[in-house]
């Protein structure tokens, strides 16, 4: 365990027993938290919500999101998952088996409960793990299209934390049928009970879920993304779960945010991901209840679309 200064979340090694180590399978799978405990928690125990990194970051750099929601009297936990973070380096399943990082933050949910109750649950995800806080409300990927890419079926960009990861995903799991049954994992309902609401930030993998199962969420889904991203684009990716999710609403952090903005250490935009945070934050205040809304980084001045293309009603 290390507590750096006053302010800044405790940090702990978690180990999930059911799955192995992706460089040592005599290991189990290491799972860092990051966890920061509110000023002035408005309830006991004080709502809990876990944070989920996009491609290749790690959850001590969520502090755009932790903290108003920590001013807002929240308990946040961050996650770094196995092999797709900066921390520990990176192994090609840790971004092209995506499906285990909801995994990841119901072993936390699970851990944590073990020490003590957790309050309400929420979820929030930025990239790569808007899609992981999409799964555990409900949210499935196709594995039959996920198989196209890592078969080179279907072209895809390349990923730029790790350029060649399919081809270094396909040294490792020859294109066999146990390569395929392990694939077929991926449609594995990987939701979470205890998860009452998500909030998406420029959400992945929107054209690699299915529509039925978008269909089937059923807890209030926030979401952002920039008007200029063209690393997770509006069209593929976002839409799907903005239309797809009866409950979702949202709307573009700006016509000129892009997907850099919410991590760059020089934004186009250096408010974006101020307005964001303080949108999760009066979001979960909604949605989870007993704590204050966030003063100072909201939006409430613009209007939320629904899937049905209209405004939304309590988003």
């Amino acid at each position: 365990m290390i507590i750096s200064r006053a302010g800044e979340p405790l940090i702990r090694v978690l180990y999930d027993e059911s799955r192995a180590d992706l460089r040592d399978p005599a290991r189990p799978r290491p799972v860092r938290v990051y966890q920061w405990e509110p000023d002035e928690p408005l309830l006991t125990p004080a709502p809990l919500i876990v944070l989920s990194h996009g491609t290749g970051g790690s959850g001590g750099t969520m502090t755009w999101l932790a903290g108003p929601l920590r001013a807002a009297g929240f308990r946040v936990v961050a996650l770094d998952h196995h092999g797709n973070n900066f921390v520990d380096g990176y192994e090609p399943e840790g971004f092209l088996q995506a499906w285990e990082r909801p995994r990841d933050v119901t072993f936390v949910l699970d851990t944590l409960a073990g020490e003590g109750p957790l309050g309400p649950v929420g979820a929030a995800g930025f990239s790569l793990g808007g899609y992981t806080v999409a799964a555990l409300a409900g949210a499935r990927l196709d594995p039959a299209a996920l198989w196209a890419v890592l078969a080179g079926e279907v072209p895809v960009p390349e990923i730029p934390e790790f350029p060649g990861a399919v081809d270094a995903w396909r040294q490792k799991y020859p294109l066999d049928e146990a390569a395929r049954r392990m694939v077929d994992g991926a449609a594995a309902d990987l939701s979470d009970a205890r998860v009452r609401a998500v909030f998406q930030v420029a959400p992945g993998l929107g054209a690699l879920v299915t529509r039925k199962s978008l269909r089937g969420v059923r807890v209030p889904a926030g979401i952002r993304w920039g008007g200029a991203d063209t690393v997770n684009p509006y069209d593929a990716d976002t839409r799907p779960y903005l239309e797809g999710i009866p409950t979702s609403s949202g709307h573009s952090a700006g016509p000129d945010v892009r997907h850099d903005d919410f991590f760059a250490p020089e934004p186009v935009d250096p408010d974006a991901r101020v307005r964001v945070g303080g949108e999760a934050a009066d979001f979960f205040v909604r949605h989870l209840g007993g704590v204050e809304p966030h003063r100072g980084g909201g939006g409430g001045d613009r209007a939320e679309v629904s899937r049905s293309g209209g405004p939304a009603v309590g988003a």
